[in-house]
């Protein structure tokens, strides 16, 4: 007689068969038997309790994108559902791998009105890649195997999987638990650009006179830095990125011109963008962002685009050459092309040009880092972030106050992805339960998480999950008392009319202590430096409460602010 397992035990073992170490999520009455079977079974997977179910799924985001791995959580019917719906769509937005997996109420109930029906099927198939609910026990392998199949290859997205009360005791064969190694990590199963798409991009590149490469998060998803980094320094070309495209080339680097747009760009930087006579757009969806809203590159400058998704090249931009594949294996072929050449060095000077940009834009930087007015500028945060951070330390931030300046003025010392925040949706709550999933993805570098205390009243809770796992992560808050990118839009773009942005101040330091962590409230720009030390060498959860200057206030480097 075969050997069968019920559905539960086969949706472990077949997670255990795709190579998944790490499982984040939320206990719940529809989730009994999987848990019982994560419990019962030998297997070598870690279940992290925590507690909401979107910092489960935000953990699992960071953990993908640190890892190259698919990112699992899990929650329960009902609320559960839809508290893990916003995690799946920014990681699938921003091309991560991620599994969410919900249990439901039993098939046999379906249409009786029982407590937590809802049509997880129909919620969740606009957010993700690929996404069902499972009928049938004897489906759990193979549905599994087309999850984990959707969500690597191709452009990397979300998928869900819908795992029923009922059939989670229902047999399965055991004969049926296998996987494909290859789908382990992604990109899986690259596929290289069509033939002459290469030698056509390299002839329309040479034959620009200012041209500029702009990575978004394709290049450091596809692991493409070094033949990015090869074709930049060969050519001597400028490199700019989108927020989510930083560490495609190290922002140290001579030809990294660094962030530009709206967000995190400056004047200074946007210069470039607007005097390139041919664009590169890399692993980067031209969107509004980057772009500053389409206002660069113009509609007569050529483009280049290349991509592993055909639905992104020529949405926004006519493209005169598009390069269609893996972004890896489309610049070795790129760089390859180049070496039948013997194409060599300093074709167009993008060094030099980058240099003297970089200087302005840090001699304006300095001002304020240095500057020890009250309350602390945000400025002198990064400055000394700079000044006491390892090379190799992963930096998890919310889109709100910390993310402009970081992107803007800290310059990651190493390729490849070193910092990490929610481009796509922009939810706050995501920098604090993020870090969580970073650290378990790489826990041999230390990890900062970076907020605003809006954003850390939406997922405080997990700083007991922070402490009960023993994670020795470095949360920042930067307290202004209101939601700052709002009040700051209302200061620009509605004449200072406040309205319903301010909130009482909170004294983050002494609610992360009542959790376990150890703290510090900064007041005193001078005192910064050394708590930040203090801080990151701690073994242990550290915070720091920063009271800051308010966006509103500021000289936040974002382009619509700064006219």
């Amino acid at each position: 007689m075969a050997e069968t397992l019920n559905g539960a035990q086969a949706m472990v073992r077949m997670l255990e068969a795709q190579g998944v170490r790490h499982i984040f999520g939320l206990c719940g009455d529809t989730t009994l038997p999987f848990y019982d079977a994560m419990h019962l079974l030998d297997h070598p997977i870690q279940h992290v309790l925590t507690r909401d179910e979107r910092s489960a799924a935000y953990m699992a985001d960071a953990y993908s994108r640190v890892t190259g791995r698919v990112g699992v959580c899990e929650g329960p019917s009902g609320g559960g559902a839809t508290y893990i719906l916003p995690g799946l769509i920014e990681a699938s937005e921003s091309s991560y791998a991620v599994l969410g997996i919900t249990t439901d109420i039993s098939v046999g109930s379906y249409g009786k009105y029982p407590l937590t029906e809802v049509d997880q099927e129909a919620m969740m198939r606009p957010l993700t890649k690929w996404n069902t609910v499972i009928k049938r026990a004897d489906h759990i392998p193979r549905m599994v195997r087309a999850a984990f199949r959707a969500m690597t290859t191709g452009r990397p997205g979300a998928a869900h999987l819908g795992l029923p009360y009922d059939i989670q005791y229902d047999a399965v064969e055991a004969s049926d638990i296998w996987a494909d190694p290859k789908l382990a990590t992604y990109p899986a199963y690259p596929q290289s650009p069509e033939p002459g798409a290469a030698e056509a991009a390299v002839d329309a590149l040479l034959s620009a006179k200012n041209p500029l490469i702009v990575c978004g998060g394709g290049v450091v998803i596809a692991g493409a830095m070094h033949e990015l980094e090869r074709l930049a320094s060969r050519l001597d070309i400028p490199v700019a990125t989108s927020i989510s495209g930083q560490g495609s080339l190290a922002e140290v680097h001579p030809n990294c011109l660094g962030v530009v747009g709206s967000n995190g760009g400056t004047d200074q930087t946007w210069e470039m963008m607007q005097a390139a006579d041919l664009i590169v757009f890399m692993g980067a969806r031209a969107g509004s962002t980057t772009t500053s809203r389409w206002e660069a590159p113009a509609a007569s400058t050529r483009v280049l685009h290349f991509d592993s998704d055909p639905m992104v090249i020529g949405a926004n931009y006519r493209v005169e050459v598009g390069v269609l594949g893996d972004l890896r294996l489309s610049l070795a072929q790129v760089n390859a092309v180049l070496d039948q050449r013997d194409q060599g060095q300093s074709t167009f000077g993008g060094a030099a040009a980058v240099a003297e940009i970089k200087q302005r834009k840090f001699e304006i930087f300095q001002q304020h880092a240095q500057d020890n007015s009250l309350p602390i500028r945000p400025e002198r945060v990064i400055d000394a972030l700079q000044k006491v951070l390892p090379e190799d330390a992963t930096v998890v931030s919310d889109p709100g106050t910390s993310c402009p300046y970081f992107s803007a003025y800290y310059q990651l010392p190493q390729a490849g992805r070193h910092f990490i925040t929610n481009r796509a949706h922009g939810a706050l709550g995501y920098a604090l339960s993020a870090s969580v999933g970073a650290w378990f993805g790489r826990p041999d570098c230390k990890v900062v998480a970076m907020m605003g205390d809006g954003s850390f009243g939406f997922t405080v809770g997990e700083l007991e999950t922070v402490c009960r796992v023993g994670a020795p992560i470095t949360f920042i808050v930067f307290s202004n008392s209101n939601f700052g990118w709002i009040k700051a839009s209302q200061f620009a773009d509605k004449e200072k009319r406040y309205y319903n942005v301010d909130f009482n101040r909170t004294d983050q330091a002494a609610v992360a202590a009542a959790y376990g962590v150890k703290t510090w409230r900064v007041e005193n720009p001078e005192d910064l430096e050394k708590v930040l030390r203090e801080a990151i060498a701690y073994d242990g959860p550290t915070l720091i409460d920063v009271v800051c200057q308010a966006l509103e206030e500021s000289n936040a480097p974002v382009r619509r602010w700064m006219g």
